[in-house]
C-alpha cells in the first residue's frame, strides 16, 4: 500500500527536485511591499456607502498614545494577547463617502489632498462630483485634505460641521485650521446635536476627543450604520478598553464617557460603524466582551 503521509520537508524537498529544461529562464517578480486595496463599497439600504484609505502612518512606541493610564506590564499583556507589537502601531486615515442617490456626501478630508484624491479616484469619484463635505472635528488629519495648493479640493461642495467644534477651534492659535478650514467658513453651515445635513442623516454628539467632535448616524430603508470618526483610535488598546486614556483625546475623562455610550448603543442596536482609524478597510461591529468590548471586522454583511 502507498504511503501517502507527507511532510513538510518532503514537499520542500519535491519542489527542490522539480526539472526544468536547461537554460529555462526562471522569472523574479520583484518584491512590492505589503499593500492594500484603495476603497471598500457597501450598501445600505439605498446608499452606497464606500471608505477610503487615504494614508497610513507607522509610529514608534504605542504607550505613548494609547494606555497611557496603564502599566506598561497590563499594555504589554493585552498587547500580546491580541498579537500586537508593542514598538510601533500602524495607523490608518479613512475617510467616507455616502451616495445617496441624489448627493455624494464625503466625510472627512484626510490628511492631505492629494491623497484623497488619489483614492476617491481609485474609487470611480472625482473631487468635483462631491456634493457636501461632512468634518467631524478639525484635527489635521480630518482636515489637512479640504485645500491643495490653497485652493478647494473639492470645488462644488458645501460643508457641514459642527457649530462648537468650529467656536471652539476658532479661538485657538492652529495653522492647520487657520489654512483649511477658516477660508471656507461663509460656505459652512455649523450644526448642532441631532441636527440632519441631508436626507438619512442625524449627527450625535460624542465630544471628549476634541470639543465639539461628532459621530454620525446614516439610515436607509430601515438601515444604520454610524460614522463614528475619532471616538476610539484603536480596535484594542482604545475600543476594546474604553477607559485607558489616548493621547490626542483633548478631554480624556469625557471621550471614555462617549466611548462607552457610542458603544453600548451599538451593542444594543447591531449596528455597524466605519471607525476612521480602525483596521482598514475601517468597517465594522461591536461586541460586549466582560466589562469591555470587542471589534468584530465587517464580512460581507453589508454587501448582499
Amino acid at each position: 500500500m502507498p504511503n501517502h503521509h507527507l511532510t513538510r520537508r518532503h514537499l520542500l524537498a519535491g519542489a527542490a527536485a522539480l526539472p526544468f529544461a536547461p537554460g529555462m529562464a526562471l522569472a523574479e517578480a520583484p518584491m512590492l511591499g505589503a499593500a492594500s486595496s484603495p476603497f471598500r463599497r457597501v450598501k445600505l439600504g439605498d446608499f452606497e456607502v464606500t471608505t477610503l484609505l487615504a494614508g497610513t502612518a507607522t509610529r514608534p512606541d504605542p504607550q505613548s498614545i494609547f494606555g497611557m493610564n496603564v502599566s506598561a506590564e497590563d499594555f504589554a499583556a493585552v498587547s500580546q494577547a491580541a498579537r500586537l507589537p508593542t514598538d510601533q502601531v500602524q495607523i490608518t486615515f479613512t475617510p467616507t463617502v455616502v451616495n445617496t442617490g441624489a448627493q455624494l456626501v464625503l466625510f472627512d478630508a484626510g490628511l492631505s489632498g492629494a491623497d484623497t484624491t488619489a483614492a476617491i479616484e481609485a474609487a470611480g469619484y472625482t473631487p468635483e462630483m462631491i456634493d457636501l463635505v461632512v468634518i467631524t472635528h478639525m484635527h489635521g488629519d480630518h482636515i489637512g485634505g479640504l485645500m491643495r495648493d490653497g485652493v478647494p479640493t473639492f470645488p462644488n461642495a458645501s460643508y457641514v460641521t459642527g457649530r462648537i467644534e468650529y467656536d471652539a477651534w476658532a479661538k485657538m492659535d492652529n495653522a492647520g485650521f487657520d489654512s483649511n478650514m477658516r477660508p471656507l467658513a461663509d460656505q459652512t453651515t455649523m450644526i448642532e446635536d441631532g441636527a440632519s445635513g441631508f436626507g438619512g442623516h442625524m449627527a450625535m454628539a460624542a465630544f471628549g476627543h476634541t470639543p465639539g467632535h461628532m459621530a454620525h448616524v446614516i439610515e436607509s430603508r430601515g438601515q444604520s450604520l454610524l460614522i463614528a470618526a475619532d471616538f476610539a483610535n484603536h480596535y484594542v488598546w482604545s475600543l476594546a478598553h474604553p477607559d485607558w486614556e489616548v493621547k490626542f483625546d483633548m478631554d480624556k475623562a469625557a471621550a471614555a464617557a462617549t466611548r462607552r455610550r457610542l458603544l453600548d448603543m451599538m451593542v444594543a442596536e447591531n449596528m455597524p460603524f466605519v471607525g476612521y482609524h480602525m483596521p482598514w478597510p475601517g468597517l465594522g461591529y461591536v461586541e460586549r466582551d466582560g466589562d469591555g468590548y470587542r471589534y468584530a471586522a465587517m464580512s460581507y454583511q453589508l454587501t448582499l
